[in-house]
């Protein structure tokens, strides 16, 4: 099927979409904390359905199915997944709660997404798109350096700098909630989509580091298969066609542990551990991703 972009083909869902929204416009320390709007989400849900081929199925459902019961038993819970199309979180939500797997189902449902703020404050259709799926918002450093840059002067400059602390201050108290609530944080550790021949963007943050500090258990999850091709920074211009796509979850790891016996094998005096660290993560995930490839060929 020929791909078109998501605007020619759904334009009319994002519509519908955009006429659902009620997730904020701006972000503050207030309203870090974006439930998953319902309405948005059964048109999320659809357009998978449409462009989600037979053969895809989840990978490692034994996986799934041990962090959700560790979870269910009290432990926060940290999913690191890969980040090809902005399809990727909306897919494997699909693919859990219509597994026929009753803690896949749940486990769905509890999952929260840490989410830059671009996505509320660029464009109110890429907003109604983000909110199907409840998030934790954050003002990322790139966006500060960004936003710093580009400042008028140095006082708006520095007005900027607090509005990030104080947003990322409320995000993290948002995301003790969550675990609270027994809910699954969920985190794109490249921090950005990865792009063909730019492997920049398939690196992992060095902040990510933290999370394995804050979280007691973690999976990482792989993805396999294209639904949507990325074309520039406009999600509106990804071109989109059935794919045959496979979602796959690691072992739980314990995260101290893991972090404690990795950052005790580098030599002494390493100069950045951190990201180490988190370059470790990246290629435990390109490794599961190269298995999952071959099978994925192999259908």
């Amino acid at each position: 099927m020929e791909r078109l972009s998501l605007i020619e083909r759904y334009k009319d869902m994002f519509k519908q979409l955009a006429s659902m929204s009620h997730a904020a416009a701006k972000i503050d320390e207030t309203n870090v904390y974006q439930p998953g709007n319902p309405d948005t989400r059964r048109l999320m849900d659809q357009l998978v359905h449409e462009n989600l081929l037979p053969e895809s199925h989840l990978g490692g459902i034994s996986n799934f199915e041990s962090f959700y019961d560790q979870i269910l038993s009290g432990k926060s819970g940290l999913i690191l997944m890969e980040h090809y199309s902005n399809t990727d979180l909306p897919v494997l939500c699909y693919m859990l709660e219509h597994s026929g797997n009753s803690k896949l189902s749940e486990l769905s449902k509890r999952i929260v997404a840490i989410a830059g703020m671009k996505l509320n404050e660029d464009s109110p259709v890429v907003r109604s798109f983000a909110e199907s799926f409840s998030r934790v918002v954050i003002y990322p450093t790139r966006s500060l350096s960004k936003n710093e840059e580009n400042a008028e002067n140095e006082e708006k400059a520095k007005e900027e700098e607090l509005r990030a602390r104080k947003i990322n201050l409320a995000a993290m108290h948002a995301m003790d909630d969550c675990k609270k609530r027994g809910e699954a944080i969920l985190v794109f550790p490249s921090g950005t989509r990865y792009r063909p021949g730019h492997p920049e963007t398939k690196k992992g943050l060095r902040e990510i580091d933290s999370y394995l500090r804050l979280f007691d258990v973690v999976i990482l999850v792989s993805i396999n298969g294209l639904m949507l091709e990325l074309q520039n920074e406009n999600m509106l211009d990804d071109l989109i066609a059935p794919a045959k796509m496979i979602c796959s979850a690691s072992p739980v790891i314990e995260c101290k542990p893991f972090r404690k016996e990795y950052m005790a094998s580098l030599p002494e005096g390493e100069e950045d551990p951190k990201q180490k660290m988190i370059d470790h993560v990246m290629d435990l995930l390109q490794e599961q991703h190269d298995k999952y490839e071959k099978e994925l060929n192999s259908l």
